[in-house]
Parts: C-alpha cells; structure tokens; sequence
C-alpha cells in the first residue's frame, strides 16, 4: 500500500515554543536560499498539449481555445533574455544560487547547464515540465519522475539532491520521492523557517521548507508588489527581522523565490539587485545553497 491522502497527518506544533538553537557554518545568523526557478519550454503549451499556460506575464485564469502566442514570447523572454540577465548578476556579485529547474527547460536551451555546472549551482528537481501534479494519476507521475531524473543526469552528469513540485504537489508525490529514494532532501512544505526530518512509513525524511512569500509571482496576483521596491522592502523587512529574530532564537533560514521570465525583467531585476546588496552589508546574513543547507543540517541536526 502506498501513503495516500490519509496517511499524510498534519502536524500543527513542528518545533513549538523552543526551536533548535543553531549556527550556520561561519557563525551566519540567517542563511538565505536564492531560489532562481527555470521553467521556460518546459509549460503547457497549445501545440504538445491542447491547452496554454496561464503564468506568463499575465495570470490568465480563462486561456482561449486556441495557440497563445502571447503567452508563449511571455516564457521565452526568460530563457532568451532574462535568465542571462540574472546570471550576469549573480555571477557579478559572486552569490550561489539553487536552480529549481525543469529537466525538459534545460534540455531545451543547453548554455544554461554549462553556466550551472560553471559557477556550482545546485539543482532542485523540478519535475519533467513545468506540469500540474496534485490531480495526476500516481502512475503517470511516476513515469515523469523517472524520466525526469534520467534527463537530468544525460544532461548535467548527476541527479537533483531536492524535489520541488510545480505549486501544489499530489498526495502521491511525498511517497513516490521516498521509494525513489537516491534524494538528500524534499521541499514542497511551506511550513516552518528551518529544516526538519519527517517519519513516512519508517523512513526518515528531511524537509527543507520552502516559501511562496517572497516570491515574484508576487507581481502577477493581487495583493502583490505593483514595482520592483515593494519587492526589495518586503525580501529587507524578512531579512532585518530574522537577523534580530537569531540572537534569541538560534539561526535562522529564508527563502527567496525568482523565475527567469518575471524578475529577469530590468526593472524588476533592480529590486533583486538591490536585495543581494542589502544582503552584503548585513553582519550575519549569507546566501547557501539548498544542498549545501541540506548537507549542514543532516552533519549537525541528523
């Protein structure tokens, strides 16, 4: 029997009162987790799928019955300018980086690999497509998880250590990562500040959360950020917080969430900018690596 709906039990108390007091390596009060999300050529599309995606530059909650080009240079914004726009950026401020990409986006626009593999960006598995898991049958989510990791691995030489889904992952998807196995840690939870390990059917499971809060689907949905300075003040707000938040709690971790098509925008790669100086001049704060946040964390918390 696999673990399904039922067997997935909320747990609403997580660390309670007294979170474990830690210190990331360096004596780093808050490690900040850049997450660069890669989906572009890997959505919905009318061609491969009779439907378009609706996460453009536009949320456009009714598509029309027929090929989306708009939606379409929407997305290809991203792989052709604005993922080298952030690239040249963080390669100029020498920051790592997660890259949550789709296997099928990277197959489809190679350069982004060899600058992965260059500066030593981890990969975050984030499915074959950019596809919607939480209504997919188990086994065509399987198939795709498998076909997934072998892509990966043809095209980059090794496996994605984490998993992230496309929103809302299914209730299958917890279970299939766990019988997979070969995976450091997974990341569909958006709920605690700092990693934890879960039990699934007697398997010892390390979640490192994500968060969708400062996120610049933001600049999509209402309420969100109307220009590139809510964005920077809310990422300084959470920042400046957690650092004071860390002398009385232990350390602390922050997730940062862009995609290539939305914040690869020059306007709204000045609030990013503007993040990462924030971050250089803030005593106490890094950028890490997912994996390397999973590694620290299973070594000295396992």
């Amino acid at each position: 029997m696999s673990a399904g709906a039922k067997d997935q039990l909320r747990d609403f108390v997580g660390y309670g009162p007294n979170p474990p007091v830690i210190s990331w390596p360096g004596g780093v009060k808050l490690a900040i987790n850049l997450v660069l999300n890669y989906e572009e050529g890997a959505e919905y599309s009318w061609l491969e799928d009779g439907r378009n995606d609706n996460w453009g530059e536009y949320n456009i909650p009714n598509s029309p019955p027929l090929r989306d080009l708009g939606t379409e240079t929407h997305f290809e914004y991203g792989s052709r300018a604005g993922i080298w726009r952030l690239a040249r950026m963080f390669d100029r401020y020498d920051i790592p980086v997660t890259i949550s990409a789709c296997a099928v986006a990277l197959e489809k626009n190679p350069a982004v690999v060899d600058w992965m593999s260059a500066r030593g960006h981890d990969l975050l598995g984030h499915g074959l497509r950019w596809s919607e898991y939480s209504g997919m049958p188990r086994d065509e989510e399987e198939r795709q998880l498998h076909e997934a990791l072998a892509l990966y691995e043809k095209l980059t030489g090794t496996r994605p250590m984490g998993w992230n889904c496309r929103s809302f992952p299914s209730v299958n998807t917890r279970d299939l990562i766990v019988r997979e196995g070969g995976f450091l840690y997974y990341s569909d939870p958006c709920n605690d500040d700092l990693p934890y390990f879960l039990d699934h059917e007697g398997t010892k499971l390390l979640v490192v959360p994500y968060s969708k809060t400062l996120n610049d689907s933001r600049y999509l949905i209402a309420p969100g950020y109307s220009n590139p300075r809510d964005f920077a003040e809310d990422c300084r707000s959470a920042i400046d917080y957690m650092i004071g938040e860390a002398d009385e709690t232990g350390g602390r971790m922050l997730t940062i969430g862009v995609h290539a098509r939305w914040m690869g925008q020059p306007n709204r790669a000045s609030g990013l900018r503007d993040v990462i100086e924030h971050v250089k001049k803030s005593p106490g704060a890094a950028f890490m690596r997912r994996e390397d946040i999973a590694r620290y964390w299973i070594d000295h918390h396992g």
